[in-house]
């Protein structure tokens, strides 16, 4: 993946479950991806679980903001020492982390790709529609719906895709109740019409995450092919493409 004298690409990856974190246990996940040349940082922002009430209630309020500042002041560091190509770092993550994604996608210019697997475009729209045990997380997260709808519109990426300055793949169970396919279609459309760089992989019969092996596999492939033709870069194994529209 890189050169001799080179510096790696950065995979910034982010957990799911805007109160969940992640583990030094082994994942297969972050196994695919530093055994093809990339290097991973697995972050648990402010928010996540295990550090205290104070650390958990950092997200408050904040969602999508305190995670996308921790998550880009982790690339940062790692560029600052010089341990990584800056100019190739990219961004995934699912459910909750797929929302990050798709916030550093249109509010920030530090990342060069965005990987969002079954993530939230329309923070309004979800709160409405999501299924009945996360139906008032938003309340908590963001601030109480519907008094404060205009709050609501500020941090839902999909009315900001003016801003978007980088391609994105974006990847999504049709059976979702928890993130309904329609956030995703929904990011695609709007990314679609400003002619930004975006690749869709919308899988029949996965819910929130991917249980088919071969989905699985796809998913995984999918995301190298995309970083392969942002990066300029050749994987190594042969990988099926995806269609990567405005590109």
């Amino acid at each position: 993946m890189a050169a001799p004298g080179e510096r790696p690409p950065l995979i910034v990856a982010n957990h799911g479950g805007s109160a969940g974190a992640t583990t030094p246990a082994l994942n297969l996940s972050t196994q695919f991806w530093t055994s093809r040349g990339f290097a991973l940082v697995d972050e648990d922002y402010g928010g996540s679980a295990g550090y205290g009430r104070a650390y958990r209630q950092r997200l408050n309020g904040q969602w999508g903001v305190v995670s996308l500042a921790d998550y880009a002041n982790a690339a940062r560091y790692l560029v600052d020492r010089d341990e990584v190509d800056g100019r190739r770092i990219a961004i995934y993550g699912g459910s909750t982390g797929g929302y990050t994604a798709l916030c550093a996608l249109v509010f920030s210019n530090l990342f060069a790709a965005c990987a969002a697997h079954y993530g939230i475009a329309d923070l309004e729209i979800w709160a409405m529609e999501t299924y009945k045990f996360e139906a008032h997380m938003a309340d908590i997260l963001v601030s109480p719906y519907p008094d404060t709808r205009d709050r609501y519109r500020a941090c839902s990426p999909i009315h900001f895709v003016d801003h978007a300055p980088y391609p994105a793949i974006i990847l999504q169970g049709l059976e979702d109740r928890i993130c309904p396919a329609s956030q995703a279609e929904s990011m695609v459309a709007a990314l679609r019409a400003k002619s930004v760089p975006v690749a869709y992989v919308p899988f029949a019969g996965e819910q929130h995450g991917y249980r088919r092996a071969e989905n699985i596999q796809r998913a995984l492939d999918a995301e190298l092919y995309f970083y392969g033709r942002i990066f300029r870069f050749q994987p190594a194994d042969p990988v099926e493409p995806v269609i990567i529209e405005n590109l």
